[in-house]
């Protein structure tokens, strides 16, 4: 299954299945449960969450997107637009990983003088979101 993106500075509405909505401005992508059952998922981005790439071409996420609080609990990574499926955690796998990921988010957010660091972009979309940020806002 591949993904369309949208980069977003709000996220809108209502979501289309299909498309990963990115807001660089609110470090979140959004998007509907790659598994079809129509749920919301929500990816913060940074240094205590997850982490976002654009090569010009797709989004990458990492790491993996594990809606084990939705009924469906899919498991996949989105890399390059794609959809790549993931085993199923059992209950235990999941509370490790989840203990695991507060350790580290914790972590981070303690570092001294640590900075928010953005995920890395490629000179055109840096180029691209600067200049729709000097932009004037349409009074259409």
């Amino acid at each position: 299954m591949t993904l369309r993106h949208r980069f977003v500075e709000t996220i809108p509405e209502v979501l289309e299945q299909g498309v990963l909505y990115v807001s660089i401005p609110y470090r979140t992508i959004v998007h509907r449960c790659a598994c079809g059952c129509g749920e919301e998922v929500v990816t913060p981005i940074g240094p205590a969450a997850w982490k976002m790439t654009y090569d010009g071409g797709g989004v990458s996420i990492a790491p993996s997107i594990g809606n084990w609080s939705l009924p469906c609990r899919s498991h996949y990574w989105i890399e390059r637009n794609r959809i790549l499926w993931a085993p199923s955690y059992s209950i235990r796998k999941v509370a490790r990983v989840r203990r695991k990921a507060r350790k580290t988010r914790e972590r981070r957010r303690t570092l001294p003088g640590r900075a928010i660091a953005w995920p890395e972009l490629s000179g055109k979309l840096r180029g691209l979101l600067l200049t729709l940020r000097r932009r004037p806002a349409s009074t259409d």
